[in-house]
Formats: structure tokens, sequence, C-alpha cells
């Protein structure tokens, strides 16, 4: 599926940690019998892609959280087009459902960063975050002064 794909490729990448999350207008809804499995199966895709990739450590998979809960943590920006360049500073990266962001979603005080000017799918916008934020951690791109 989907959800496995992106964790594959952002383990390929080298993100440190990979959260999913529900926002107001996500497609998907896992319940708590379905996100364990769901979370166990991610986390069994990020082993896999570990070896393949030949990375030294596994990505934290963290257990379903909420939109407010993530948008609490320090560091944390919102993905949207019209959003400023990313910088490494931005340690978690918010990825909007495949709905849109809600008006309330929008509302929460967080910084926007831009990851182009294509509305992206859902999927392809949280690999080219991990990407981007990887490539600015590991000092292969420079922040646009």
């Amino acid at each position: 599926g989907r959800a496995e794909l992106v964790v594959q490729k952002l383990t390929e990448i080298g993100v440190d940690r990979i959260v999913p999350f529900t926002a107001e207008r996500s497609v998907v809804r896992w319940d708590d019998d379905k996100a364990a499995r769901n979370v166990a199966r991610l986390r069994r895709v990020a082993r896999e892609a570990v070896m393949q990739s030949r990375r030294a450590w596994i990505p934290r998979i963290d257990e379903v959280a909420t939109f407010e809960a993530l948008a609490g943590e320090p560091g944390a920006v919102m993905a949207e087009r019209g959003g400023a360049p990313p910088e490494w500073r931005s340690g978690i990266v918010l990825v909007g459902p495949e709905g849109g962001w809600s008006g309330a979603e929008r509302a929460a005080p967080l910084p926007r960063v831009a990851l182009g000017a294509q509305v992206l799918r859902a999927e392809t916008a949280a690999i080219a975050a991990g990407v981007l934020a990887c490539a600015l951690r590991d000092g292969r791109v420079a922040n646009v002064e």
C-alpha cells in the first residue's frame, strides 16, 4: 500500500522518525486494533528497507498520533504550497492528508514550508519532505539565505 511505500522510501533516504497521524480530512482511518497492526507492519517494512539500503539503524516508527499532538512538538512545520523554503531547523514536517488541511488545521500557528509549486499526493509530499530534510541535515544542500 501507499503507507508501506512511504515508509520504505523514507527509510532508504535516511529519515530518523516517522509518525503516522490522523488529520480531519484523512481518507484512511485506523481504529485502535487496525492502527496497532498497521504500525507493526510499517516497522517490518522499515526493517526490510534498512537491510536493502545498508543503512546503519532503523528509523523510529511511532504509534498513530493526532495532528494536535504533532503540531505541539518543538520544531514542527506544515508542508503547504506558498510556504517558505524548508530549513534543517524544521525537524518535524507535517504533510497534509489526501483531502487537504481543514480550516482548523490551517489555523494552527505553525510555520509553513513549501515542497514545490505543484500539488503533490500525500505520499509524494512525505517523500519529498524527507529528501529535503535529510539533504539539509547531512549538508548535501545549503539553506537559501
